[in-house]
């Protein structure tokens, strides 16, 4: 099965497909970690991502696509796979669309992960780093990091500058704009799905397990 997970940040997308990939072994297309194995790779396409990466430029989409196209080809992603972050607007779905059609694949379903506002930017600004190891932590989630010390090496935690209310609400309004109008485009090609991801996690992957096997 091939599923797009679409999701505002702090939706959960990556717990949901980490799921996907333990309970079907689907494969996980990040367009970030295609990114940074392309560029690792020196790969024509990743050389050319480079240069715009190097000049604190976005990466044109005709360069995402393809990687993405690439990357759908490899041999993992015969048994299904899932499109975590790509597309982020109408234009990027249009070309993936047709990408797809020259691959004959297709998408089976596409799941909303839709989660109130209020509840992302708690989620959001919740999170903590650890200054001395680095790991990452969320007071909402592990209530018992709420005392500001690290469990795991026992260092200070930290909110990080883009985990503040502004820059939170800020990348939210950025997704209204630009990725949301995706939830109409699929609806309107008849594979959308939407799931209410304000619960726990175990309760959204019930739901995405449900359409999985539907």
């Amino acid at each position: 099965m091939n599923i797009m997970l679409l999701g505002a940040p702090g939706a959960g997308k990556g717990t949901q497909a980490a799921k996907l990939v333990d309970a079907y072994g689907f494969a996980h297309i990040s367009t970030g970690d295609i990114l940074r194995k392309a560029v690792a790779n020196q790969t024509p396409l990743g050389l050319a991502a480079k240069k715009y990466i190097d000049a604190g430029e976005l990466v044109p989409d005709m360069v995402v696509i393809g990687l993405v196209k690439a990357r759908l080809q490899e041999p993992d992603a015969e048994k299904g796979f899932i499109l975590d972050g790509f597309p982020r607007t109408v234009i990027q779905a249009d070309a993936l669309g047709r990408a797809l059609q020259e691959l004959h694949k297709k998408l089976d379903a596409v799941i909303s992960i839709d989660v109130d506002k209020g509840v992302l930017i708690k989620r959001l600004t919740g999170r903590r780093m650890c200054a001395q190891c680095g790991a990452i932590f969320n007071v909402v989630s592990q209530p018992e990091t709420g005392n500001g010390v690290c469990p795991a090496c026992g260092g200070s935690l930290m909110q990080r500058d883009d985990d503040t209310v502004t820059t939170v609400t800020n990348r939210l309004d950025v997704y209204e704009r630009s990725t949301a109008p995706l939830i109409a485009y699929y609806r309107d090609k008849g594979v959308l799905r939407r799931v209410d991801g304000n619960r726990p996690a175990e309760s959204v992957f019930s739901d995405v397990r449900a359409i999985v096997e539907g």
